[in-house]
């Protein structure tokens, strides 16, 4: 398990792009795609789509993940 983060590859609007996260979110938010059964692009773009301008990729999904999992509790 790597506690820093590892550049992994997406393809938003049909454009590669990269993000910056750790393995136990990189596997949240793979686990989270095939929950709600969309593949990791289109979940990737969802968020992409509602996050602030302000605010990078990997942080949206952080947020996403940690949201979706407290959601559950």
């Amino acid at each position: 398990m790597s506690a820093r983060p590892v550049k992994r590859s997406l393809t938003l609007k049909g454009h590669r792009t990269s993000v910056s996260l750790e393995d136990d979110f990189w596997r949240a938010f793979r686990d989270i795609a095939e929950e709600k059964d969309l593949p990791i692009n289109a979940l990737a773009a969802e968020i992409d789509a509602r996050r602030d301008l302000d605010t990078g990729l990997a942080t949206a999904i952080r947020l996403y993940v940690l949201a979706h999992y407290r959601a559950k509790t």
